[in-house]
Order: structure tokens, then C-alpha cells, then sequence
């Protein structure tokens, strides 16, 4: 539940933020935590420190990691410091006394099934703890069962979803949908659900929030309830009906094998890959199966083509050249083509201008 904002060098927390980046990028938590903990001694306000420092450092490593000029052990580590700097904010807080009155006084934060980026979700527990609302972190990856558990245990107020991947909305969904049958109001929030939570009103949730501190004032005044009766997912998402989404995910890995068979013949330079790279391939043709059936749940094909845009982005930054996924929407497409949704997704994919998959028409030559 949270955004990379960047923010001016006069920032009274910029040098704090400059200092973790340093701290972060090299490994040192030890010298991470310090400064934070220093800053905090100093006066420094717990949230502001959480949200203005922690949150943009954590959000410029995924923006050098997708430029390439950080290594994913980079930014594993850099995650896994965050962390453990949020950690010892949390241990050094000081928080408002817990609220006694209002509509909501105690809240589950959870990630929705399959979603492992946690930090996002950890931080908003931290806000909300610091505003005097007692709050249940239920982690990463949440199981919708598990979860709905939880709360007729605890009979919350509300729950705060949280999810970065799209490809997590299906689960996101079910989760909403089984949250509310209880009577208990959804927040949604993270990058799953779109710069302009446009997801999040689709999939049905009570609320969105761009980032943590938007969703703590929502929480804090009270979350409603718009769902007034039972329902199912595919109530909110009819088109569902025509079974695509589902088909396309049970078959998942013949497509991916499909793919991969198509690409020898298609882009030559595959033939020569060495084992390692194949099973790179495989990965990156399964994570595009997986954002065509996001797609096909949502209906969006936008969702899909901001994906291959990204992947394209990351290709390109890594020197390996974006139109070699052109064969591989090539050979999807003739897989589905009894598929009139998926078809008109993978079109709009390949034929969208200055789509870096486009071939050109008259020399055969890849852009």
C-alpha cells in the first residue's frame, strides 16, 4: 500500500532518506538501523520516518533493480534491511493512546493469497498502530480461509487488503468477496489494484487507498460497508461466464510448453540456449500466461499490455532485445484461438503503436 514518491532535496527527512539509501545499497544494516534510531532520538516523527524515508528507498531499488543497475541479491537485501529498520521503528515507537470510540478500533492487515511482498502492508500496520488503532499483521500470502478465520475470531472492523502483484487479483477478489460475506468492510490497496484503484472498485472492495497515509485516514474515520448482500465474483465480473480465464489457467503449462516449441522454429537465436536460459524462458513465458489470464478475469486488456511494456522495459535494460516476445505472442495467439477475449488481448498487444513487439511490415526486420 504504498508508492515511490520522490520527494524535493529540502525535505527535512532527505538527508535520513540519502543516508539509508547508502546504508541499504551496501548491505549495512547495522548502520541503517542506527541512523534511523538516531533520527528518532533527535525528534524525528515515527510515521514521517516510515513513510517519507523508508517507503521511497524502498521504492527507488525496485526502480534500479528494473534498470539494471541493481542486482536482485541487491534488492533482496535491501528489502530484507527495511525491514528490519521497520522493525526497529516499531520497537522504539511511541504511539497515540488506543482509541476507545469510533467506528473502527481494530483492524486485520493481511496480503492477499500468493502475495509475498509484505513490506507495504507492514508499514500501513505500523501507521495504523501509531494513529491508536490495535491492529492484527497477518503477514504475507494469506490464506482467504485463513484470514476469514481470523476474523470470526476477532470480529475486526476492517480489513486492509494488500497486493503489488496483478496477477494476485483473482485471489484479491475472492478474499474481498469472503471478507464482506462476514459483514466486515475491505480496504484495498498496492499496485495490484492500479494507480487509480480502478480494480479495486471493479473487484467489488468498500474502499481504496493510493498509499498508507490515505488508507490510515480512511480507517481511522471509518470504513462502510457497499455490499449489502451475498454474492459471488462472478456477480461483480459476468463476463467470467465464458470460462476463458479458467481454461487459460488450467492449461498453463502446455501453453508455456507450447511457447517455448514455437520459439525454436520462430527466433532462431533459442536453439542455441543453454539450459539455464531455456528455464529463464519458460519463467518469463509463464509470468506472461499469468497477466493474459489477469487480464481475461478483469477484462482489461491494458493490464496486459502494460505488462509486456514493463517486461519490455526490463528486457531492453538488460540487453536483450524486446521483440523477441513477438514469436512468443505469435504462437500463444494460434494456441488460443478459439478464445475470442484472450485473442483480442494478444491483437491489441501486438498491434498497439510503438509496441516494441512490432515487426516491420515491409523488411520483416523487428523493431
Amino acid at each position: 500500500m504504498s508508492t515511490y514518491i520522490r520527494r524535493a532535496p529540502d525535505h527535512p527527512l532527505a538527508g535520513l532518506r540519502d543516508g539509508l539509501w547508502d546504508a541499504v545499497l551496501e548491505g549495512d544494516e547495522h548502520t541503517a538501523t542506527a541512523l534511523v534510531l538516531d533520527a528518532l532520538d533527535d525528534g524525528a516523527d515515527a510515521e514521517s520516518v516510515l513513510l517519507d524515508v523508508v517507503v521511497p528507498v524502498q521504492g527507488r531499488i525496485g526502480v534500479e533493480w528494473a534498470a539494471d543497475r541493481v542486482t536482485v541479491a541487491q534488492e533482496h537485501a535491501a528489502t530484507a534491511i527495511n525491514d528490519r529498520v521497520v522493525a526497529a521503528v516499531s520497537r522504539a515507537r511511541t504511539v497515540l493512546p488506543a482509541r476507545t470510540g469510533g467506528a473502527v478500533r481494530r483492524v486485520t492487515v493481511a496480503c492477499v493469497d500468493g502475495e509475498w511482498h509484505a513490506l507495504p502492508a507492514r508499514i500501513l500496520a505500523e501507521v495504523l498502530t501509531l494513529r491508536g488503532l490495535r491492529v492484527d499483521y497477518l503477514g504475507a500470502q494469506v490464506p482467504t480461509a485463513h484470514l476469514i478465520a481470523h476474523l470470526h475470531r476477532t470480529g475486526a472492523d476492517a480489513v486492509a487488503l494488500s497486493a503489488s502483484l496483478s496477477t494476485r487479483l483473482p485471489a484479491a477478489h475472492a478474499a474481498i468477496t469472503a471478507c464482506q460475506a462476514t459483514g466486515t468492510p475491505v480496504l484495498a490497496g498496492g499496485a495490484a489494484f492500479g494507480a487509480d484503484g480502478r480494480y479495486a472498485r471493479l473487484l467489488g472492495a468498500d474502499a481504496w487507498a493510493p498509499e498508507a497515509r490515505a488508507a490510515a485516514a480512511l480507517l481511522v474515520s471509518g470504513v462502510a460497508s457497499r455490499t449489502s448482500r451475498a454474492h459471488q465474483p462472478i456477480d461483480d465480473l459476468p463476463h467470467l461466464g465464458d470460462q476463458e480465464y479458467t481454461l487459460v489457467v488450467r492449461s498453463k503449462a502446455q501453453l508455456v510448453k507450447a511457447v517455448l516449441a514455437g520459439l525454436d522454429e520462430r527466433f532462431p537465436a533459442a536453439r542455441d540456449y543453454t539450459g539455464a536460459q531455456r528455464d529463464r524462458t519458460a519463467e518469463d513465458v509463464a509470468h506472461i500466461v499469468d497477466f493474459l489470464a489477469a487480464a481475461l478475469y478483469t477484462d482489461d486488456p491494458e493490464l496486459f499490455t502494460g505488462f509486456l511494456d514493463w517486461t519490455g522495459e526490463i528486457l531492453t535494460a538488460r540487453g536483450v532485445p524486446a521483440f523477441s516476445l513477438a514469436p512468443a505472442l505469435e504462437v500463444l495467439g494460434e494456441e488460443l484461438r478459439d478464445f475470442p477475449r484472450a485473442g483480442r488481448h494478444l491483437r491489441l498487444a501486438a498491434g498497439r503503436p510503438g509496441a516494441p513487439l512490432r515487426p516491420h511490415a515491409r523488411s520483416g526486420k523487428h523493431a
